[in-house]
């Protein structure tokens, strides 16, 4: 399995040092790491071999490897697949929720079950967004797949993961000016980075896919 850093996470450790909220990224970093072992956990029980992990700005992100013949399956069989990733996709925001429920339960010390329960329903909330490589992206990207099919599936959820972007910005906007909180600043930034860069791959898939049409390959 590949490990791969993304260096754009010193520039937010540095941010986040100076803005004194180096504790909060902390806390964040660690139970991003937990959610990711959820996913792992679950596309082992899956029988899913992990490919890759990268370690994000804002978490950890693990990607399985799919054998051809799971893409060569017949229909039904080959919506198994799809069953599969919804499943490992939902894994960690459920791990999330269980942490924040044995919080509860085991009365922590109250200031850091506070910021252990809010650091893990940020989490939870942000992965459960309809943008795509997002969990909640991928969980809606598996569904569409089953209803209509890769070429549909990749347009709507193109679509839909930048009005979604589009309307976080907007809202967490307002939250800036009254919160005055750095890290909503950070997490539109890399929400507005993650969408065009599925949007750019997007549009390269399609320039194509009308390469193959005006050749007649299909």
């Amino acid at each position: 399995m590949r490990f791969r850093i993304d260096l754009k996470i010193f520039i937010f450790l540095i941010i986040f040092y100076f803005t004194k909220q180096i504790e909060l990224y902390a806390f964040i970093m660690f139970f991003a790491f937990v959610h990711e072992l959820g996913h792992l956990i679950a596309g082992l029980i899956m029988r899913m071999k992990p490919e890759k992990i990268e370690l994000m700005p804002f978490g950890f992100s693990i990607s399985f490897k799919i054998s051809v013949e799971e893409y060569n399956k017949k229909i039904k069989k080959g919506n198994m697949l799809e069953i599969k990733k919804i499943i490992v996709a939902i894994a960690g925001p459920i791990t999330n929720f269980i942490i924040i429920l044995l919080t509860d339960i085991l009365n922590i010390d109250t200031l850091k079950s506070i910021i252990i329960i809010y650091t893990n329903f940020l989490i939870m909330i942000f992965n459960l967004l309809p943008i795509y490589p997002l969990d909640g992206g991928r969980i809606l990207k598996s569904i569409l797949y089953i209803n209509f099919g890769k070429r549909k599936t990749e347009k709507y959820i193109n679509l839909i993961s930048k009005i979604t972007v589009i309307i976080m910005v907007a809202l967490s906007s307002i939250l800036i000016l009254y919160l005055h909180n750095i890290a909503i600043f950070l997490i539109d930034i890399y929400l507005l980075y993650l969408m065009l860069k599925e949007d750019l791959k997007y549009k390269k898939r399609i320039e194509i896919y009308k390469k193959v049409l005006e050749n007649g390959t299909i």
